[in-house]
């Protein structure tokens, strides 16, 4: 089954950290997608640091990974020259590397959806150069 949408780490991470301030917010954004949620190597890589920097249990981060929520995209070398120019492109932001393949798979995949709490820079970013993103949950209000 295709994905119906992209996911980053900080959505993950809010997701399943209940003391997280995007944690409600992002609970119903994963409420109102269907799944599986395309993701990259790389935002695992992200979300794997911050579940042993905040000492969450690896093994329910595993179960949330393995759960079918997910599906992992792959990069290749082919794809590492438009990750590097979309890197400089967003110098200014700047774009780390987890983020130029969620914009590459956008482009690749034809999604324009995202769930994140990174809404400034996914705000910036475009797809192709010129579409903007869907982004779920959007702002979250302070309180």
């Amino acid at each position: 089954m295709p994905a119906s949408a992209l996911v980053d780490t900080g959505a993950i991470v809010a997701y399943l950290d209940k003391r997280d301030r995007w944690h409600s917010a992002c609970q119903d954004a994963f409420r109102q997608i269907e799944f599986p949620l395309l993701t990259s190597e790389a935002v695992l890589t992200e979300f794997f640091y911050f579940v042993r920097a905040r000492s969450y249990d690896v093994s329910t981060a595993w179960r949330f990974v393995r759960s079918g929520i997910l599906t992992v995209g792959s990069i290749t070398d082919a794809d590492l020259s438009t990750l590097s120019q979309l890197m400089h492109q967003y110098h200014d932001r700047p774009m780390d590397f987890a983020d130029a393949t969620l914009v590459h798979f956008a482009k690749r995949e034809s999604l324009n959806t995202i769930l994140t709490v990174d809404v400034a820079d996914f705000q910036t970013y475009r797809i192709g150069g010129t579409r903007r993103f869907r982004i779920l949950p959007g702002r979250v209000l302070p309180g």
